[in-house]
């Protein structure tokens, strides 16, 4: 796994700067909290990492590769679980996370134990049958988690992943997720729950746009 590199990345939306240009670099196994009020430029931001929407200004790289639109982000091993949680309501737990996988051309049988193991994962090893209409916000958030988990990503940018969730269930994602980062992933969390915020192992802030360092990355 190689370093996800931001060069003076910006985000605008019409003329309003959503992200004012920033300069990041996270190593394998980095797990960082994206932090600031609603508005901040927390969502832009991951966006712009994942190639989901063009950036005013700079550059996503991952090692020495270019990120060049989501499809080709996702290629790379970049996965974004949005806000929204990106699942489709018609389709169970279960094949929210395996058919992704399928899709990648894992094979049937890797992808069945990928899938069984990560919502096991988060909890939800029981729920797998149930359609994700009929699980709750908190539950859906770890079936997004869940799906995320079983690609084995190079990098993993969570918006909000936890905001749904009673304190349990937060810190059973906050450890998958540092789970995630030993396994060299880099894992980037957008939060505005300070308590999730204090358990990764550095701090961005936005505000405006503007980012401030609350706890730097070591080295």
């Amino acid at each position: 796994m190689t370093d996800l590199v931001a060069d003076s990345l910006s985000v605008s939306y019409d003329g309003l700067v959503a992200v004012r240009p920033l300069d990041l670099r996270l190593s394998p196994g980095s797990f960082l909290a994206v932090t600031g009020p609603s508005g901040a430029g927390k969502s832009s931001l991951l966006w712009a990492l994942a190639a989901a929407l063009a950036p005013a200004t700079g550059t996503v790289t991952l090692g020495a590769t270019p990120v060049d639109g989501r499809d080709h982000a996702a290629a790379l091993g970049i996965s974004l679980i949005p806000q929204g949680n990106g699942l489709a309501g018609s389709l169970s737990a279960d094949e929210n996370v395996l058919v992704p996988l399928l899709t990648r051309r894992v094979p049937p049988a890797e992808a069945r134990r990928r899938t069984a193991d990560a919502l096991a994962l988060v909890g939800l090893a029981e729920s797998g049958r149930h359609l994700v209409d009929e699980l709750s916000g908190g539950q859906q958030q770890r079936v997004a988690l869940a799906r995320a988990f079983a690609q084995q990503p190079a990098v993993i940018l969570a918006d909000e992943s936890t905001s749904d969730l009673d304190a349990g269930n937060r810190e059973r994602m906050i450890a998958a997720l540092r789970g995630e980062a030993q396994r060299g992933a880099v894992v980037v969390l957008a939060t505005h729950d300070p308590e999730a915020a204090e358990e990764a192992d550095a701090e961005l802030a936005l505000d405006e746009g503007v980012s401030t360092w609350v706890r730097p990355l070591s080295g």
